[in-house]
């Protein structure tokens, strides 16, 4: 709750300089913004590749878990689709529109329509271990980075793998150290970007075009949450009210942490002692979950890729959007469940296409309430999986 009010605080104080039309206050909201995004670019990369190659040794490859985890993963993936197809539909039928012109960064960003799908395809097969990262093509790193966790995953147990295992790891923490740093002088930011916001567009034109998009990433997750994963509980004969009766003390508190990850030691307790659900599925599925179950972020990065790719002026066809359905889903899974996870990693997709990203400077101010229902969204999606994957191998 504290956090929150410091937020709104931030937003309201960002608003009155902005309105006050100081120009020294104006160019100093300007680079504070700058500051901030390149910040962003700077740890949304590494974020992404850590976590993808950090998830995928913590699987395992044992014989005895491959039931468990077949079922998991499954229900993860399809659970997953469901909530990124959700937003695309939402996004088609409430139309946001397009942000004024003298928002959208003066960036232009290549049309995918432009390319063949041939080069488009070929331009993701990485040829050197550096250039994904000087280029930010985010879909290459992910091909990499899943093919360094599975190698890892595939080596036998010995003092080297073990060695790379803990380097990996380290640099991860260092990073969330870096993280939880930038996100704790955010506030800063949150003034900055508010005063840049009201100082150049008027409020009725941005009511109605951040109004809709917000009302698409709410929607969706409403719909996921209410109605998508109590039908696959109903599915698998489970009462979904039940269910979320005994999971609530975890989906209350990763509605006021942000962090799936943070909220991990109140989900297996309420699993295990609550639900009912075996310790040995329990603690197997739901530390995985926290990792790769993000029906919340895959909703996020397919709404706000969308909206920022409009912005940029990429044509939305039916081809683009299923694209990026695909490229939000395994984005999400490669998500690490900690505060704004989804903001770096929408951040990073949408760098590596050139996108006017400083439209996501615009969304900042907001993100912190999308962020709480998302992993509130996240944790009940993790609680439905792991009481699925119980009910199926009892």
């Amino acid at each position: 709750m504290k956090q929150i009010t410091i937020w709104i605080g931030a937003l309201l104080t960002g608003a009155v300089l902005g309105l006050l039309q100081i120009h020294a206050v104006d160019v100093a909201a300007d680079f504070v913004a700058t500051v901030y995004t390149r910040l962003f670019r700077l740890l949304a990369v590494p974020m992404i590749v850590l976590a993808v190659i950090t998830t995928m040794p913590r699987m395992g490859t044992g014989r005895q878990t491959g039931k468990v985890f077949r079922h998991a993963l499954g229900y993860t993936l399809l659970t997953t689709v469901c909530a990124a197809v959700t937003g695309a539909v939402l996004f088609w039928l409430v139309s946001p529109g397009n942000l004024p012109e003298e928002i959208v960064a003066s960036e232009t960003m290549q049309d995918p329509q432009s390319t063949t799908y041939y080069d488009h395809i070929l331009n993701t097969i990485p040829d050197n271990l550096i250039k994904p990262f000087l280029e930010g093509n985010v879909l290459a790193l992910l091909i990499m980075s899943f093919a360094i966790g599975i190698g890892l995953s595939k080596l036998p147990d010995s003092e080297n793998k073990q060695i790379v295992i803990k380097g990996l790891n380290g640099l991860q923490d260092l990073l969330f150290l870096l993280i939880r740093g930038l996100i704790w002088t955010l506030p800063l930011g949150v003034v900055a970007f508010a005063a840049q916001l009201t100082a150049q567009v008027g409020a009725g034109i941005m009511v109605d075009s951040i109004g809709k998009y917000v009302l698409v990433v709410l929607g969706g997750n409403a719909i996921q949450f209410l109605i998508v994963l109590p039908l696959f509980l109903l599915a698998r004969h489970l009462n979904p009210v039940q269910v979320f009766t005994k999971m609530s003390p975890a989906v209350l508190m990763a509605l006021f942490t942000k962090s799936s990850a943070a909220t991990l030691p109140v989900t297996m307790e309420s699993a295990e002692h609550r639900l009912g659900v075996r310790k040995d599925v329990a603690r197997f599925i739901l530390p995985i979950c926290t990792t790769i179950n993000m029906n919340g972020c895959a909703s996020f990065i397919l709404v706000t890729s969308l909206f920022v790719m409009q912005n940029g002026g990429v044509s939305l066809t039916v081809s683009t959007v299923l694209l990026w359905i695909l490229i939000s889903v395994i984005a999400a899974v490669g998500n690490a469940g900690v505060p704004m996870g989804c903001f770096f990693l929408t951040f990073s997709l949408m760098s590596g296409i050139g996108a006017p990203v400083e439209i996501l400077g615009l969304i900042l101010p907001i993100y912190t309430v999308i962020d709480m229902i998302e992993t509130a969204e996240n944790v009940w999606s993790d609680s439905c999986v792991c009481a699925m994957t119980d009910h199926d191998l009892s």
